[in-house]
């Protein structure tokens, strides 16, 4: 098999959709021998802020000296980037034998009860962080908590970050239950650590968390202001970092016991995270800012606002929207558009694209003063954007994988593997 027949493979997984629920994943687990109960982990739900948070935890725990494996989702431009150790991605090479190797298993199952391509790429990733030698592995739920794939694992602790609108198709209509869905990941007598604030998703987690048995930890914004937070920098941009890293110093703080951490080693690593997409300001030879940040839902466009105003208090940027279809758009765009002192329209590549039609009117109606064009794709609207000095791109990690493609931020034609990040519940 070569690479390009093992993303092909990938590809056709899709085509059985996702699924919630945990019988398919524990029982390809179970024929791969179970790698999950033979490592360490701490398991990352919420609505906003998983990522980041993630590479927080990832970078403290690395300045430690510990080889730690980093399981994310979806990928910005290359596939390899779900899977990590020490921050490299998995190779080519090992993910066309670690396909090798699960083809079989997945080959058992019959084809009404076939295995997802997001259940196949966790039992990879579980494969390849056994084979690593991982000392811990920091995983991300991919939808939810309760049924995702990734909730087989039994952590040394758990997190979420925050209860927010999002995937309410699939996760419920209110922010309770939401909530449940996300402290689905909580297990008796596991540590479980939030910044959740919403009171009727608090609510929620902290009756999960005792009927459990399961401590919890409840992280404020007070916490941004106390050490080492108080006088120090992080890498990553806007006041919502800051709770994030509040948040991953608690979980750190929480597991001193089992993987200690200095207070260098956190500092260290909150100082030097990298974790692209989110707030990446750029700036080209020519002197033009690029605001590259994957706001893909309300609460998430709201982040990116006061971000902002925090940055570019005194400019108006030309603003590039393209979003999904099945996110909350129209508020989106009422978020953002204020923002520009012009909106220039997108399709995302994706099945699920809004059209620039759809957004238009939104737009027009949140920024009436700003003039609003419709571009057929991505390129079109960065020459049309070409003489704008700031210009932001958002509403969706889809268009920022492309972007950061585009502006030769990475040196890859990926287009197919980006395709990998398409889904569509089964």
């Amino acid at each position: 098999m070569t690479y390009a027949e093992a993303i092909q493979y990938l590809c056709d997984l899709q085509l059985f959709g996702a699924r919630l629920g945990l019988h398919n994943i524990t029982r390809l687990a179970a024929l791969a021998g179970d790698p999950q109960n033979k490592l360490r982990f701490i398991h990352v739900a919420g609505t906003n802020g998983k990522g980041s948070t993630c590479a927080m935890l990832e970078s403290m725990y690395r300045q430690t000296g510990l080889r730690v494996g980093l399981f994310t989702s979806p990928h910005l431009v290359a596939f390899g980037e779900r899977i990590q150790v020490n921050r490299q991605s998995i190779s080519e090479t090992d993910i066309l034998r670690l396909l090798a190797d699960i083809k079989p298993l997945i080959a058992t199952f019959p084809a009404d009860d076939h295995p997802t391509f997001f259940e196949a790429v966790t039992l990879m990733a579980l494969l390849y962080f056994l084979e690593q030698r991982c000392d811990l592995v920091v995983w991300e739920t991919g939808l939810g908590g309760r049924l995702d794939a990734t909730n087989i694992v039994t952590p040394l602790a758990s997190v979420i970050t925050n209860v927010q609108f999002d995937h309410q198709q699939w996760l419920g209509e209110t922010l309770a239950q939401i909530a449940f869905e996300k402290a689905g990941i909580i297990k008796p007598h596991v540590p479980i650590i939030t910044t959740t604030d919403v009171p009727e998703a608090l609510e929620v987690i902290e009756l999960v968390a005792r009927g459990k048995a399961a401590p919890l930890t409840i992280v404020h914004r007070d916490d941004t202001q106390r050490p080492p937070l108080a006088d120090i920098q992080l890498s990553l941009r806007g006041e919502h970092q800051r709770l994030n890293a509040a948040l991953a110093l608690a979980t750190v703080r929480q597991g001193q016991a089992a993987l200690p951490v200095s207070e260098a080693a956190m500092r260290d690593g909150l100082t030097s995270v990298i974790w692209p997409g989110r707030v990446q300001v750029e700036t080209t030879l020519s002197g033009q800012v690029f605001v590259l940040d994957g706001a893909h839902n309300p609460a998430g466009a709201g982040t990116l606002r006061a971000a902002m105003r925090q940055y570019f208090p005194q400019t108006k940027p030309a603003l590039i929207l393209g979003m999904l279809r099945d996110k909350d758009w129209a508020t989106m765009c009422h978020i953002l558009a204020p923002l520009a002192q012009r909106v220039i329209l997108v399709p995302v590549h994706s099945q699920r694209t809004a059209t620039p039609t759809e957004l238009e009117a939104a737009c027009r109606q949140a920024n009436p003063v700003a003039p609003v064009a419709i571009c057929h794709s991505l390129a079109e609207a960065l020459e049309t954007v070409a003489s704008d000095p700031l210009v932001v791109l958002a509403g969706s990690l889809y268009l920022i994988g492309e972007a950061m493609e585009r502006l030769h931020l990475v040196a890859a034609d990926t287009a197919k593997e980006r395709g990998l990040n398409e889904w569509k519940m089964k």
